[in-house]
């Protein structure tokens, strides 16, 4: 158990906050949002779906006072697999976004990197182990 830094709770926070809020308009607006990208409608509502779990546990996550380490382990490695899937499917082939869609993607990969690097960041400067 690790009692996280101040840099550490406002990085989980805006990783929820911006989790929640692609959430919102990815599920809601997959619709809209599918052709005006040039993106798989499927893939912007699950990916929404996805995140709506996401966003919750990391913005419960930024409630604790301690929690165990390897929590935030996780999410760093998430939010780091996330920025590199982003990158890879705008490369892959898989969808054939235009360059508004690509533009999304890349700037989603990148506000996701930076929230990875903030966390990590936070991580480290958190305090040692808490007695259970």
């Amino acid at each position: 158990m690790i009692y996280p830094s101040s840099l550490l709770h406002r990085a989980l926070q805006a990783d929820a906050i911006f989790s929640g809020t692609g959430a919102v308009l990815m599920t809601l607006g997959a619709g809209e949002l599918a052709p005006l990208l040039n993106l798989p409608e499927a893939l912007l509502r699950e990916a929404g779906i996805f995140l709506i779990a996401y966003s919750a546990f990391v913005g419960w996550l930024s409630t604790r006072s301690s929690f165990p380490k390897i929590l935030v382990v996780a999410v760093v490695a998430g939010n780091a697999a996330w920025t590199l899937s982003s990158i890879a499917l705008i490369f892959s082939g898989a969808v054939t976004p235009n360059v508004l869609g690509e533009i999304a993607l890349a700037m989603q990969a990148v506000i996701v990197g930076i929230l990875a690097e903030l966390q990590f960041l936070g991580l480290r400067r958190s305090s040692g182990t808490v007695a259970a």
